[in-house]
């Protein structure tokens, strides 16, 4: 039979055996008027008064917004706050986009994720997580690093923290604290916060909040600069609102990931000798470095030995910015990779990335359709496949005609798991 998968801004239908299980999250329709559940929620919020009567016209407001490797719909939210903070001038907001350690985004970039009148009214920057003149130190975390946040966040009379909460393999669930943690911290706190022994940790997966270390210093820095008002959404695979968030960071995030929850867990039987993945499409797939999401979700589910075939557009490239690929090149095997990165004394940007890909790959084999060159894929230990049909019918030869397949059509918008009990 064939199916579809997220590909880009797009789907890419692939052949899959007539029996192959397709898990994807309970369809949730789009609510009815996204602009009406939007506004109900930022007048009446979860455990908050509402946003208007909490901003004083004199206040100056900063607004954290996820970055474009996140599907938030900035391009709604924001200007809906603004239209609900009309009373405060433009000229008091700042909106800070949270980059976390990805690349800056363009001027053309911010008018396509804002919106041009939002990108000309209001002032729109990067966080510079290695500029220290553009952060500033609020304290001391228990994970042993100074935590730096920045600075016109810090600085601001009012903070607002925006967001999407879809399952995060290893934070449980993005939005919430995420967004400022690492989203607009120091270079130094993120790279604690991602450090071989949080990552690795066996708390730190994909739906877990409770014990996982890297929730817990996401809370504990919030706390010693809270937002005072959050608003995060839910997604379906067609990038349609289906749930707002709003309120007191902790308690709103929370109802929401309980929602994100009950509609993305997918029960299976067994593992799969096989497993199809996207990495949800645009704007997740942009690069083989995200792709990693999709990667990881397949683990759940596929044998050890087994394979994992990811479908990532990677528009963006590796991307070229940071160390992700450099990593890559500096051991031969997944396994050299996984000691080099938790041998005491190594600190590098971006060693949290490999480090789940190295796992992944020394539990499969995992092959990657892609718009990557080829040498590109296979310089990062993948193997690219041009034809995943194809592809999947060659498999046969190697597990047999009863070989099991999964297909995760939305990638890593999806926790499956395996009651293996």
């Amino acid at each position: 039979m064939w199916t579809k998968l997220l590909f880009g801004r797009g789907e890419l239908s692939i052949e899959v055996p007539d029996d192959a299980a397709i898990l994807q999250p309970r369809d949730v329709p789009a609510t009815d008027d996204e602009e009406r559940a939007v506004k109900e929620a930022l007048r009446r919020p979860i455990g908050t008064p509402g946003l208007r009567r909490m901003v004083g016209a004199a206040d100056t407001v900063a607004i954290v917004i996820s970055d474009i490797t996140r599907p938030t719909p900035n391009h709604k939210l924001v200007p809906w706050i603004l239209e609900e903070l009309a009373h405060v001038p433009p000229e008091n907001f700042t909106i800070i986009n949270g980059t976390g350690t990805h690349r800056d985004q363009t001027r053309e970039e911010f008018v396509g994720m804002l919106g041009a009148d939002v990108a000309d009214r209001v002032k729109v920057i990067n966080h510079h997580c290695q500029e220290p003149s553009e952060l500033t130190k609020v304290g001391r975390s228990a994970f042993d690093c100074d935590v730096y946040l920045n600075k016109a966040y810090v600085e601001a009379d009012f903070r607002i923290v925006t967001g999407f909460i879809e399952p995060h393999f290893f934070a449980g669930f993005s939005g919430g604290c995420k967004g400022i943690m690492p989203g607009i911290a120091g270079l130094e706190t993120i790279m604690t916060f991602h450090d071989a022994r949080m990552i690795g940790h066996p708390l730190a997966t994909w739906g877990n909040l409770d014990g996982n270390p890297l929730q817990e210093m996401a809370r504990e820095v919030n706390l010693m600069c809270k937002p005072e008002f959050l608003l995060n959404v839910t997604l379906n695979g067609k990038k349609e609102i289906t749930g707002v968030f709003a309120g007191e960071l902790f308690e709103a995030h929370a109802r929401g990931c309980e929602f994100t929850r009950e509609h993305a867990m997918a029960r299976c039987a067994s593992r799969f000798d096989v497993v199809v993945t996207s990495n949800s499409g645009y704007p997740l797939d942009q690069n083989l470095y995200q792709a990693v999401k999709g990667m990881s979700a397949a683990m759940k589910i596929v044998k050890r030995g087994g394979t994992i075939l990811c479908v990532s557009e990677c528009s963006d490239g590796v991307p070229d910015h940071g160390n992700y690929a450099k990593i890559l090149q500096m051991a031969d095997t997944p396994a050299q990779l996984l000691a080099m990165i938790e041998a005491p004394g190594f600190r590098m940007l971006d060693q949290w990335q490999v480090q789940k890909q190295a796992v992944v790959q020394s539990w499969a084999d995992v092959f990657v359709h892609s718009t990557l060159p080829d040498e590109t894929v296979r310089r990062a230990m993948l193997t690219p496949v041009a034809d995943p049909s194809a592809a999947l019918r060659e498999l046969k030869a190697k597990y047999g005609e009863a070989m099991s397949v999964a297909v995760l059509p939305q990638g890593p918008l999806t926790i499956p798991f395996v009651d293996e009990a």
